[in-house]
C-alpha cells in the first residue's frame, strides 16, 4: 500500500539511543521511526510516502473540508501527495488555487480523489453514493458516529476500508479531536435557541436575556462537557438563567468555580431532570459516551412536562443519536420540528452552517494526527496507542468495543486484526 525503504541508518545512531514508537524523532523528510521494522533489537527509520484524498463533502449542507492550505504544505513538505477534488474548499471560502499554492493537486471529481488516494480526509462519515468509491485496504479519518446508525457499520465493515474516527481518539483521557467541534456546536446552540424562541420561528416569544422588570429565559443543559460548557458560559453572557445538570460531580464544581452568577449547577438524575423540565424554555442536550449512542434522557412521556407553547429542545447529541426519545435529524434546510407543543432542534451537523470557523477549529486539532497516520501507515497505527482509539473498522471488523456493543456485533481489538 506504501512504497517504503529503510532509511539506512539504525536510530542507534540517533541522539537517543532508542526511539519511542511512533513518536520519534525525525532525520529527514517524511522519515519516521519504526520500531515494528526492529529485527535485532534496534528500530530503523522508514521514509513513507502517502497519497492522501480530501473530497468535497457531499452531506446536505455541508461546506466544511477536511484539509486547509496549511495542513497541505505540512503534509506535502513531509514527502506525502495531497490531491483536493476541485471545489472542496469553496463552501469554507478556501480557494483551490491556495490550496495548488500549499502544494495540493487538485483533481477534477470525487472519482479521481478516491482512486487514487490511500488515506482519505473528511468531515463527515461516507454517504452511500459514496460506498462505491471506496475499496479495501483504504484507509479513512473522519467523523464517523457508528453508534448511531447500523447501515453505516454494516456499510463500512463490507467495503473493506479501515476506518479511523475522530470522535473516539483519545489522549490521556481526552478527546482532542472531538473537543472543537463541541466547543462550535456548544456555542451555536443558544445562539439557535434564542432564534427558535423567537414567536414567528414557533417559540413562546422569549427574549433569552430578558429586560430590565422582565424574567430572563430558563436555560437547561443537559451534560457538562465541552458542548455544555460552551452553551451555558454563552446563554450566560446573554443574560439567560442557566442551570447545568451533570452525574459528574467535580464536573460541577469545576462549572461553579468558573462560570457566571447566573449559571447554576444541579446533579442530575431522571427524578431530578422532570422536575427541571416545567419550567425550561430552552433545553440542550449536550451529553456524550464516548463512541456509544447517547444515553436516552428525555422520554416521549416526559415532554408532557413542559410547556406547549413553544419552548425549544437543541439536541446536539443527534449525531450520537439524540439524548431526547422524540428526537430525529434534521438538516439546516429544515431543522425543526414540533412534538406536544415543544419545537425539536435536530441537525445532525449543526457546525456546517458555520464552515469557515469550523474548519480551521477541526484542522488545527486533527491535522497532526492525519500527519501522523500518513507517516505511520496502516499497521503501525493500528499499534499505536493513540491512534489505536481512533481505529473503529479495521479489515471489515469492528475494532471499538462501544460500537459493537451498540449493534451486538463481535469486537476485535485493533492489535488483533490481521492487516
Amino acid at each position: 500500500m506504501h512504497s517504503a525503504r529503510p532509511f539506512p541508518r539504525p536510530c542507534a545512531t540517533t541522539i537517543l539511543p532508542r526511539c519511542s514508537f511512533g513518536w520519534g524523532r525525525r532525520r529527514a523528510r517524511g522519515a519516521v521511526c519504526h520500531e515494528s521494522a526492529c529485527t535485532d533489537g534496534v528500530a530503523f527509520w522508514r521514509l513513507l510516502s502517502v497519497i492522501i484524498g480530501v473530497p468535497k463533502e457531499i452531506k446536505e449542507q455541508e461546506n466544511r473540508v477536511g484539509a486547509v492550505p496549511a495542513m497541505v504544505h505540512d503534509l506535502v513538505t513531509a514527502g506525502h501527495r495531497v490531491l483536493v477534488q476541485a471545489g472542496a474548499g469553496s463552501g469554507a471560502g478556501i480557494l483551490d488555487d491556495q490550496f495548488a499554492q500549499a502544494g495540493a493537486e487538485i483533481v477534477a471529481d470525487a472519482a479521481a480523489v478516491y482512486g487514487a488516494a490511500e488515506l482519505v480526509v473528511k468531515v463527515k462519515e461516507p454517504l452511500p453514493q459514496e460506498y462505491p468509491l471506496l475499496r479495501p485496504g483504504q484507509m479513512l479519518f473522519t467523523y464517523f458516529h457508528f453508534a448511531a446508525s447500523r447501515g453505516l457499520t454494516e456499510a463500512m465493515c463490507a467495503s473493506g476500508v479501515h476506518c479511523f474516527a475522530y470522535e473516539t481518539l483519545t489522549v490521556a483521557g481526552h478527546l482532542p479531536l472531538l473537543t472543537p467541534m463541541s466547543e462550535v456546536a456548544g456555542r451555536m446552540s443558544v445562539q439557535i435557541g434564542a432564534f427558535f424562541l423567537e414567536a414567528h420561528k414557533g417559540g413562546r416569544g422569549i427574549l433569552l436575556g430578558g429586560v430590565p422588570g422582565v424574567e430572563p429565559a430558563r436555560v437547561l443543559v443537559l451534560g457538562g462537557g465541552h458542548v455544555g460548557a460552551n452553551a451555558a458560559r454563552i446563554a450566560a453572557g446573554l443574560g439567560a438563567d442557566v442551570l447545568v445538570m451533570d452525574v459528574d460531580l467535580q464536573r460541577l464544581r469545576w462549572l461553579s468555580d468558573i462560570m457566571p452568577a447566573n449559571v447554576r449547577t444541579l446533579a442530575s438524575s431522571p427524578y431530578a431532570l422532570r422536575e427541571q423540565l416545567p419550567s425550561a424554555d430552552l433545553v440542550i442536550g449536550a451529553v456524550l459516551v464516548s463512541g456509544a449512542r447517547a444515553p436516552m434522557l428525555i422520554r416521549r412521556e416526559d415532554l408532557k412536562l413542559m410547556r406547549d407553547d413553544g419552548p425549544v429542545i437543541v439536541d446536539v447529541a443527534i449525531d450520537q443519536g439524540g439524548c431526547v426519545e422524540t428526537s430525529r435529524p434534521t438538516t439546516h434546510a429544515e431543522p425543526t420540528f414540533v412534538v406536544d407543543g415543544v419545537v425539536h432542534y435536530c441537525v445532525a451537523n449543526m457546525p456546517g452552517a458555520v464552515p469557515r470557523t469550523a474548519t480551521f477549529a477541526l484542522t488545527n486539532a486533527t491535522g497532526p494526527y492525519v500527519r501522523l497516520l500518513a507517516d505511520l501507515g496502516m499497521a503501525a497505527a493500528a499499534a499505536h496507542p493513540v491512534l489505536r482509539t481512533a481505529a473503529n473498522v479495521l479489515a471489515g471488523q469492528v475494532t471499538h468495543a462501544a460500537v459493537a456493543e451498540a449493534f451486538g456485533l463481535e469486537f476485535r481489538a485493533p492489535g488483533d486484526v490481521i492487516l
